[in-house]
């Protein structure tokens, strides 16, 4: 039975997208079978692995509002492992049209029931904000990893998400954890990184990975050809990065 992980984080710009390809990729290259689905309109995940979303027929919006059967959304990528429910702008509308639907904090959880047993992981790469869309993920999820960046306003962005699972523990989904946070686009030459990381460290000891993800052009550039990091550039500091968090998560510790 697959560990669901959403990576959320109200905050656009925090390397979200990034986190949800490239960790995915990298436990499909630890041969853990793996599921990456992306619920964000922008549709950025599943072009991350190669996904076209101007000819898709499909997509998870038409799962989340019953017209098409998870079979029939479900793609694969160049990685063995790694299969993905991708995205396109329709899902735009799946937030206004689940609203008068029962228990519409819950679709997503069905859905996924389909295929659990199907995968070891599952990662949801939810949109940037906390709607209706991201609520769905958080009521799929055993656990929500939290990429935050290494900036100036990381703190304040973290407490408001951080009390709204703990809204979400108490009303919809008690097993929800915070699986952890991952420190992104770290420089090291920066005073002000180092800074964040220690007081992100000591304001959630054990849950901060010890793998801190670089700022690195290589990530940056990989989207562009449709592919993860590993696959564009396996030499790179940034595709290391997210293949030693895979370790750390497939490990069980921070």
């Amino acid at each position: 039975m697959a560990r669901i992980m959403a990576i959320a984080n109200q905050k656009g710009g925090v390397g979200k997208t990034t986190t949800a390809v490239n960790l995915a990729a990298s436990l499909a290259a630890a041969e853990k079978s793996t599921l990456l689905v992306d619920l964000d309109p922008q549709a950025n995940a599943g072009s991350g692995v190669g996904v076209d979303k101007r000819s898709l027929k499909t997509s998870i919006y038409d799962v989340l509002v019953g017209t098409s059967k998870v079979t029939e959304i479900l793609l694969k990528t160049e990685l063995n492992c790694l299969d993905v429910f991708p995205s396109n702008h329709d899902l735009i509308g799946a937030e206004i049209e689940l609203v008068p639907v029962k228990a519409r904090e819950k679709v997503l959880k069905g859905v996924l029931q389909e295929v659990r047993d199907d995968y070891q992981f599952i990662l949801i790469d939810c949109p940037p904000s906390l709607g209706l869309l991201t609520l769905n993920a958080l009521s799929a999820a055993d656990e929500v990893l939290i990429p935050v960046q290494c900036e100036y306003y990381a703190m304040e962005g973290l407490s408001s998400l951080i009390k709204t699972i703990q809204v979400i523990q108490r009303g919809y989904n008690p097993r929800l954890t915070i699986g952890g946070i991952v420190l992104t686009m770290f420089d090291k030459r920066n005073n002000l990184s180092h800074q964040v990381s220690q007081d992100l460290r000591n304001h959630f000891p054990q849950k901060v990975f010890k793998t801190v993800i670089p700022r690195n052009v290589k990530l940056s550039e990989a989207p562009s050809h449709g592919l993860p990091a590993l696959l564009y550039d396996v030499s790179s500091r940034g595709a290391k990065a997210y293949l030693d968090l895979a370790g750390e998560i497939m490990n069980g510790s921070h």
